[in-house]
C-alpha cells in the first residue's frame, strides 16, 4: 500500500538524478540564474532570505523531521533565515530557539530582527564564528538543549568552513543535520567570484570533503540534493549518524 502522506517516489528521484542530460540543463539554468542574483529575490515573513526556494523547502522538511530544540546558524545577513527557522520552531512549540552568529550584524538588520514577531525565539552573537570566545559562547548556550541542528553559511573559504565544521559538528546530535551552504561554488566558473577570496578549489565543498575524510559521524544525504535538482548545497546536507 502506498503511503499517501509521503508520495515521493525514490525510484523516480534516482532516475532523475542519474539523467545526465537533465543535470546538464539544470547546471546551465543555475549558472544563468546566478547572473541575475536570483537567490536575492525572496523573503520570509518580511525579511530578505538569500536562498534558492528548493533549499528553503529542504530545510523545512529537515526541521519538521528532526524537531530541533536549537538551530545554530553562522551567517545572518538580513536575518531572513533566522526568521524562517524561528517560525518553524514556533509551529513546533516548546522552548526552541535559533542562535545566529555573524562577524558583522548591521544595526538596521538587528533592529528589524529584534522587532519581528519571531524575535522571542532568536538569539544573536556578533563575532567571527571561528573565534574561540564566540565558539565558547555558542557551546555554553547550546549545552542545555537536547537536539541541535547546525547550518553553516558565513565566510565560504575552505579554511574558514573547515574550522566551522571541526568546531560546530560536535554540537550536532544523532539523526540531526549539519548543513553546509554554497558547496556549489566548487562547480562554478572562477569568473563568478572576481571579488571574493573563495572559488573552485577553495570553498565549502572542498572543506566538507576534507572534513569527511576524518569524521565518521556524518554522511552526505544525497537523497536531498537528488530530489531538489536546484540546490546551492550539493554534498552539503550532512546527516549525523551517531552520538
Amino acid at each position: 500500500m502506498t503511503d499517501q502522506s509521503n508520495p515521493k517516489d525514490p525510484a523516480q528521484i534516482a532516475k532523475m538524478a542519474a539523467d545526465a542530460d537533465l543535470q546538464a540543463k539544470v547546471r546551465e539554468v543555475f549558472l544563468q540564474s546566478c547572473r541575475y542574483n536570483y537567490s536575492y529575490n525572496f523573503s520570509w515573513l518580511g525579511r530578505p532570505m538569500i536562498q534558492y526556494p528548493e533549499d528553503i523547502m529542504a530545510m523545512q522538511e529537515i526541521v519538521w523531521k528532526v524537531k530541533p530544540d536549537l538551530i545554530v546558524e553562522t551567517g545572518i545577513a538580513h536575518g531572513g533565515s533566522l526568521i524562517f527557522y524561528a517560525s518553524l520552531l514556533e509551529l513546533l512549540g516548546g522552548k526552541r530557539y535559533v542562535l545566529g552568529v555573524d562577524i558583522d550584524i548591521r544595526e538596521h538588520n538587528r533592529v528589524e530582527i529584534d522587532r519581528h514577531p519571531m524575535a522571542g525565539r532568536i538569539q544573536m552573537i556578533q563575532g567571527s564564528s571561528v573565534d574561540e570566545s564566540v565558539v565558547t559562547e555558542v557551546f555554553e548556550t547550546a549545552k542545555d538543549y537536547k537536539t541541535v541542528l547546525v547550518v553553516l553559511d558565513s565566510n565560504h573559504t575552505h579554511a574558514h568552513v573547515l574550522q566551522e565544521l571541526q568546531f560546530y559538528s560536535k554540537l550536532v546530535t544523532r539523526e540531526s543535520y549539519l548543513v553546509v551552504f554554497d558547496t556549489v561554488v566548487e562547480n562554478m566558473p572562477k569568473s563568478f567570484f572576481p571579488d571574493r577570496p573563495w572559488g573552485p578549489g577553495n570553498n565549502p565543498k572542498t572543506a566538507v570533503l576534507e572534513f569527511l575524510e576524518t569524521n565518521s559521524r556524518f554522511e552526505v544525504d544525497r537523497g536531498i540534493q537528488d530530489k531538489l535538482l536546484f540546490t546551492v548545497a550539493p554534498e552539503g546536507y550532512l546527516k549525523c549518524l551517531s552520538d
